[in-house]
């Protein structure tokens, strides 16, 4: 009897080390899973953007997919526009609205809590979430904005540190120097994609004429899905 029992032990624990082995080495074996990045694209009568999603900041990322993939933004207007600075659109108020009507009221009725990540900055071509003044500097639930800035030289962009209080890394000063942005938006809007194909139909909506409110006088509508990368 006790003769069976030692063998029966001795089995259970050659399984035991062999099940342990065959984990370890399927663990070795797997790659990390990467997380999955959304594209999409905005049309326009100017043209079209296609925009990257930041993982970065997921509560911004996946209230956006959500919206576009219901159809949220479909023949809403950028209802406001100022050329070196940027575009706003995304007020659900804006599908219907008459000529001349003041917009940049409308909402989906909740925010979204800020997420501000110091390597995402407002360099031209950035996406970013538009905000009321309330003290969290949570985001709107809809509304939107893409920077188009301007090009800053040495001066400015050190003129611009001092005002704000801060230093900018390297990365920040090589962006505001070429391609430009507007900085002084840094940590206090957060942004969440930037446009990876399309700038040029950035700047054509910039440059459109406007009324005061900054209102586009002729309407630029526009639709947004998502696309595979």
């Amino acid at each position: 009897m006790k003769k069976t029992s030692l063998i029966i032990s001795l089995i259970c624990l050659l399984f035991a080390g062999q099940t342990a082995f065959a984990q370890k080495t399927d663990s070795k074996d797997k790659k990390p899973k990467m997380e999955k990045e959304y594209l999409v694209e905005i049309t326009t009568d100017l043209g079209k953007m296609k925009i990257k999603l930041y993982n970065q900041t997921p509560k911004h990322r996946d209230n956006f997919v959500k919206l576009v993939g219901e159809g949220f933004y479909d023949s809403t207007l950028f209802h406001r526009v100022i050329k070196g600075f940027m575009i706003q659109g995304g007020d659900p108020d804006s599908k219907k609205a008459a000529p001349g009507q003041m917009l940049g009221g409308g909402d989906v009725g909740y925010r979204i809590p800020a997420e501000f990540v110091d390597t995402l900055f407002h360099k031209k071509g950035v996406l970013a979430a538009a905000r009321d003044n309330n003290p969290e500097m949570a985001s709107s639930g809809c509304q939107f904005y893409i920077v188009q800035g301007r090009v800053m030289n040495a001066n400015e962009i050190a003129s611009a540190e001092a005002r704000m209080g801060k230093k900018f890394t390297e990365a920040q000063k090589q962006a505001y120097s070429t391609v430009g942005g507007s900085p002084w938006l840094d940590g206090q809007y957060t942004v969440f994609g930037e446009v990876v194909e399309g700038l040029d139909v950035l700047d054509k909506i910039a440059a459109v004429p406007t009324a005061p409110g900054d209102r586009p006088l002729a309407d630029v509508r526009m639709t947004i899905k998502l696309v595979d990368k």
